[in-house]
């Protein structure tokens, strides 16, 4: 009875694996033959616009924009990765690392890059498989465990033993594995819109997150217009819409060939590490939290201060959206620097 006992959670993570996958790939399926029928509809009655492409050759102006920082490249030995990030304020101050969520790449920082690189140096990195950083063509390249990996060899290479660590979405899951597998390497933890992953995984199969608008993007790249800037999902709401140069952006990026690859294999691996054995956050952390978002509940972001076992602060922002940091950057940088002036005290 003993061993059963121990294969018992790993069975049921299994399990819970499956029927999720199951979901995602029964809905998929229907959206794909819908449109599917769609393009048949469209090849009969107009082939010529059906197959003439919008050409995007050239990135729009604001993704090398001079006042957002400087781009860099880094090839890391081990893995033999070539990562881009973009950089802002001097060398030698403190750290500020910044990751981002799906489907987003650097550029979801820009607010963030101008407003801390007074006091900060403040980095915005594309993850293993988005944007400019390559992507690794096989499955297993993107276990949580690769992607932590990333990020240690990242501070590294630029010279700090630890930073302020800063990530959305997915970047956020991120954000919390780093804080609780390395805690000496985080200073402050900040997280936009992602609980703590245990609170994830439980509740993943009934998590918004997983409706069709977000794998409805992997059918079709109109798809980010309606994450970005549609009623239910989009920014501004109450804050700043995104603007068309900014939605160009992230067009341009995800519109590149193989540009999916990295994001897709991001989630087929989302339970390689989870749930955790040793889930618990010694860091002061910072939880902010867009009440409007379509796609994770409210819930999670209560939940999740039992896991943290240090100074804790949730915020929740009763008219931002998922995509917070962009559609309200005044007070989201507001919000963080009133953290990170702050004299955190561990919890009794």
């Amino acid at each position: 009875m003993a061993p059963l006992r121990d294969r018992l959670p790993r069975l049921l993570v299994a399990i819970r694996s499956l029927l999720f996958w199951s979901l995602v790939y029964g809905y998929c399926g229907l959206c794909a033959s819908f449109y599917l029928l769609k393009l048949l509809w469209s090849i009969g009655t107009g082939p010529t616009q059906t197959f003439r492409r919008a050409a995007r050759d050239h990135p729009p102006a604001g993704l090398n924009d001079p006042s957002l920082g400087t781009h860099c490249y880094v090839r890391i030995k081990d893995s033999g990765l070539r990562f881009h990030y973009v950089a802002a304020g001097e060398r030698g101050k403190p750290l500020m690392l910044l990751l981002h969520g799906f489907p987003e790449f650097w550029y979801s920082w820009r607010y963030q890059l101008r407003e801390f690189k007074s006091n900060y140096r403040v980095v915005a990195l594309d993850l293993r498989g988005y944007g400019e950083t390559d992507a690794p063509l096989h499955r297993e390249n993107y276990k949580l465990d690769c992607l932590i990996t990333d990020i240690k060899d990242i501070l590294d290479f630029l010279g700090y033993s630890k930073c302020v660590l800063i990530g959305h979405d997915w970047g956020g899951m991120i954000a919390w594995l780093i804080a609780i597998c390395y805690p000496e390497m985080v200073m402050k933890l900040i997280v936009l819109n992602f609980p703590h992953p245990n609170v994830f995984t439980g509740d993943s199969l009934g998590n918004k997150k997983f409706r069709a608008t977000y794998f409805y993007f992997f059918l079709k790249i109109k798809a980010l217009r309606h994450l970005f800037t549609g009623h239910s999902a989009g920014t501004g709401r109450k804050g700043r819409p995104l603007t068309t140069e900014e939605l160009e952006a992230y067009i341009y990026v995800f519109s590149q060939p193989g540009a999916l690859s990295g994001p897709i294999n991001h989630y087929r691996n989302i339970f390689s590490y989870l749930p955790l054995k040793h889930p618990m956050v010694i860091t002061p952390t910072l939880l902010l939290w867009g009440e409007k978002d379509a796609f994770m509940e409210a819930e999670m972001a209560e939940v999740t201060k039992i896991y943290v076992q240090n100074y804790f602060r949730l915020t929740i922002l009763s008219e931002a959206s998922h995509w917070l940091q962009q559609e309200q950057p005044d007070i989201v940088n507001k919000l963080i620097w009133t953290f990170l002036k702050e004299e955190t005290r561990k919890k009794d």
